[in-house]
């Protein structure tokens, strides 16, 4: 069975996605980018695989009916036209979850209830029985996409989204989904070893997501390792080859866990959120990965390095939107601001970046950083000229990912240069 897969993905993230995808499946056809996500054909192999190792996708979406409709009927008889037996027996439970974009229905709701209907009605017909509704934990979780005048109904094969990798019971006020640290250690071109990227510091690490992803990713740990996923439940992936395909599977990737080639360093001025952060890696299993640390971001120095290993920065400071800035910088004045750094001291920025011209531009193999932030004026608020930014979504908030490169000498923005948005 070959079917069309999509893989949505947060805006801006669809090249590297689609990079990753064709690296975890190079035999996989009709391998297309689209706006949100990633488009291919594919079978129950394709879907175990994508599911296990795909670090920037949400989900692994398999297209099971679409077409044009007009009015709610229409949308039954989309999901009446899907052999629903070849999926779930009426043993199984399922919930509907749709998304509109332009679409003339009133009733989202409504639109729901109908594929419901469909497949209940399908499943009563061919074996005298309907499946429930699990709106928590179903076995069959249908995604009904409509647009202005067409509809895609899909079946989600990983239940619950892909950045809950398994691992995080300790959060933060404000947690970084693991798919968008990945999508910045991608951006970043952080790959984990001394060739792309070099050692790893993140010095607001709160609950340890960045350096945690950044640790899986060099010690080669497959991010859908230590959960479970929908597909496991249904009936295409539950013959005896399938079990011991997704078993194989399994087993070669946890073959191929190794220590990692680079140092990768956290630290946080709150002690309660690295004590959360190292837990957090011992349960992903990189905690020996991982060298941890207490202290403000302004007075911590950079890690000790080898003159020919070079550092990456990377990370998620604290903005208004999101949480409150804490440590050194915290106790000086603070401005009263408009934008979305509100409550932000005014000079915490400027001061970052003055103590890394101190401290870090004296390696010999440099340092990059790479700071997520909200502010469209961040460069010159760090008195840093960006080499490049890139547009990324936190959530709801646009975000910009810039890249500093920290090199001896003047580090002033000129008045006259500005870079791309």
């Amino acid at each position: 069975m070959s079917l069309p897969l999509f893989l949505p993905c947060a805006a801006g993230v669809e090249d590297w996605l689609a990079e990753e995808v064709a690296t975890i499946v190079p035999e996989a056809a009709a391998l297309q980018k689209r706006r949100g996500g990633v488009a291919l054909e594919g079978g129950p192999h394709e879907v175990m695989k994508l599911n296990l190792e795909c670090r920037l996708a949400q989900r692994v979406l398999i297209e099971v009916a679409e077409g044009p409709y007009a009015v709610e009927d229409d949308i039954y008889a989309l999901g009446r036209a899907v052999d629903w037996t070849q999926w779930i027996t009426p043993g199984h439970t399922l919930r509907v979850d749709t998304t509109a974009t332009r679409s003339p229905l009133r009733s989202l709701n409504f639109v729901a209830l109908r594929i419901k209907d469909a497949v209940c009605d399908a499943l009563r017909e061919a074996a005298g029985e309907r499946p429930s509704v699990d709106t928590r934990h179903p076995d069959l979780p249908l995604l009904l996409h409509l647009g202005p005048q067409r509809a895609s109904l899909y079946v989600d094969s990983s239940g619950e989204p892909l950045f809950k990798r398994g691992w995080r019971e300790d959060k933060g006020d404000a947690p970084l989904k693991e798919t968008l640290a990945a999508a910045m250690l991608a951006a970043a071109g952080w790959k984990g070893s001394a060739a792309e990227g070099g050692a790893l510091h993140d010095p607001c690490c709160g609950s340890g997501t960045i350096a945690i992803e950044a640790a899986q990713i060099a010690c080669g740990i497959a991010p859908g390792l230590k959960r479970r996923f929908a597909f496991e439940r249904l009936l295409p992936f539950s013959d005896a080859d399938s079990r011991a395909a997704w078993q194989r599977m399994k087993s070669h990737a946890q073959s191929r866990i190794h220590p990692s080639a680079v140092p990768i360093h956290a630290s946080d001025i709150s002690f309660r959120m690295v004590d959360f952060a190292r837990r957090n890696a011992q349960r992903a299993g990189v905690e020996a990965a991982i060298t941890f640390h207490g202290g403000d971001a302004l007075e911590r120095p950079p890690p000790p390095l080898d003159d020919s290993m070079p550092g990456t920065l990377i990370l998620n400071p604290p903005y208004g939107e999101r949480i409150e800035v804490g440590g050194k910088a915290a106790r000086r004045e603070i401005e009263p601001a408009a934008d979305a750094n509100r409550a932000l001291p005014q000079d915490f920025f400027a001061r970052l970046a003055s103590h890394w011209k101190q401290a870090y531009t004296r390696h010999p193999a440099g340092w990059t950083a790479h700071v997520l932030s909200p502010d469209m004026k961040l460069p010159g608020a760090m008195r840093l000229k960006e080499t490049r930014r890139i547009p990324m979504w936190n959530g709801p908030i646009e975000c910009r990912l810039y890249r500093f490169d920290l090199v001896a000498g003047s580090m002033r923005k000129p008045a006259e240069t500005s870079g791309p948005t």
